[in-house]
């Protein structure tokens, strides 16, 4: 034992010569304790009736919640692994097939390298907790007395069927986003006149099809196993929610959305607000009746977009676990809420900085825009240049003048608004440590 341990010494002695003296960690935070307390609070300075200052005082900052963490601790509470991004998964047999052939996609332009990117390795990414909500969401309600042992998960908490709702609302999502990374060939589109990329971006969208078609395929077989006509409504209807999201407004060659010119649809805003039918959430939402409203119009989108799959996953959830139709309804308005306030989260990410980064972009149709330009009518001129391409509109122009305007307060309303919500629907459930991770979530969501 005595030699391994010399050993490893040495090797350890051999890289700090190699290490560079800038990037070697300092000493100065072992030794010197009273420094970390320093760093970790505020010091205030008071003074005296007498003018005289009195002794420094200790405010300690609100603490920050840490989203990693929330997250494992939920998963803990649930049974890990969760994710359809799991080892299970990603080890299958067609799944590995897909990561060989998207290896040939190294070094392109294609947008679904973006999207492989953005799911595995984005740290703040929500998608891969949604199959983790929707169990939370089971936990805490519990089931109905009436359940099978046979069908119970003891270790976890939840059913074996709610798992598998988990996992088959993780390949939907993802299914739509592997979708989207489809990219337009036609002659008439810059894609399409580059012979260069032209074979890049046609081997992509082949890729892109059949991946999303296999995980869309496989989440309805795993679906119809279920053997629940409710839950198969519920889902399918939020399936078709995705497909209505893509068909509001005006779209650019590639699909990517744009906002309306101001004026062109005046509608009183509605007094119930947005959403679908509370006892019937299959029934289409009757977009007609929000166009030009920033607040309700983006609420359409985004509930069309995100929060149908969110809330019908986690109000599927508990039918499945044969709850009332009361807390069935309160479990889609959490998911609901809660897809809302991330995507404002989202929303307002690129507009954190003073400068946009390089080579990032934001949707033209997130809420900061469309709360700008509700305030500046005016900057929609700029943005009539993204009718053919997106690419053609000036984003760090755009950026600034959002920047120097309300819109990114209004966005951060936003978010509190709909946290809010999430967190006031949350206390119709028992208090229980699933519900606890789940307020945990919201509270680190917020810190991103």
């Amino acid at each position: 034992m005595a030699m391994y341990r010399a050993s490893g010494l040495r090797i350890m002695q051999q890289l700090r010569r190699r290490i560079p003296a800038e990037l070697q960690p300092l000493q100065v935070v072992k030794a010197a304790p009273a420094l970390q307390t320093f760093t970790s609070q505020r010091w205030t300075s008071t003074t005296t009736t007498s003018g005289k200052h009195a002794s420094p005082q200790v405010t300690t900052p609100p603490p920050r919640h840490d989203w990693n963490r929330a997250v494992s601790e939920a998963e803990r509470i649930v049974g890990y692994p969760t994710s359809f991004l799991s080892l299970r998964w990603l080890l299958s047999d067609e799944i590995a097939n897909v990561a060989l052939h998207l290896r040939k996609l190294v070094g392109s332009a294609h947008p679904l390298m973006k999207t492989a990117k953005h799911l595995l390795y984005n740290g703040k990414n929500t998608m891969q907790a949604w199959g983790l909500i929707v169990l939370l969401v089971s936990k805490a309600a519990g089931h109905a007395p009436s359940v099978p042992d046979v069908e119970q998960d003891k270790s976890a908490g939840v059913l074996h069927s709610q798992r598998a709702l988990a996992e088959v609302t993780e390949m939907i999502r993802i299914s739509h986003l592997v979708h989207n990374s489809v990219v337009n060939l036609q002659s008439s589109t810059q894609a399409g006149q580059d012979v260069d990329t032209y074979d890049d971006m046609s081997f992509g969208n082949k890729i892109g099809l059949l991946t999303g078609d296999y995980l869309l395929g496989h989440s309805s077989a795993e679906l119809a196993n279920l053997r629940n006509q409710e839950v198969v409504e519920l889902i399918s209807s939020a399936v078709r929610d995705f497909s209505e999201s893509e068909f509001i407004g005006e779209r650019d060659e590639q699909n990517n959305p744009l906002p309306y010119k101001p004026g062109t649809f005046q509608r009183p805003s509605l007094s119930v607000g947005v959403d679908f039918n509370e006892h019937d959430v299959m029934t289409p939402m009757p977009i007609a009746q929000v166009l030009g409203n920033p607040e309700e119009e983006w609420e359409c989108r985004n509930i069309l977009n995100a929060g149908s799959l969110l809330g019908k996953s986690c109000q599927a959830s508990l039918k499945l676990a044969g709850q009332s139709e009361e807390l069935q309804r309160h479990a889609y308005r959490f998911g609901k809420h809660l897809a809302l306030a991330w995507q404002a989260c989202l929303d307002a990410e690129p507009f954190q900085c003073p400068q946009l980064p390089l080579d990032v972009t934001f949707s033209l149709v997130s809420a900061p825009v469309l709360f700008h330009l509700e305030h500046d009518p005016g900057m929609y001129s700029q943005l009539e240049a993204g009718k053919q391409s997106v690419d053609n509109i000036d984003y760090d122009k755009i950026h600034k003048a959002i920047l120097a305007g309300p819109a990114l307060t209004k966005t951060k309303e936003l978010q509190r608004k709909h946290t809010a919500a999430a967190l006031a629907v949350l206390q119709h459930f028992p208090a229980t440590d699933a519900r606890q991770a789940l307020e945990n979530i919201i509270l680190a969501m917020q810190d991103l």
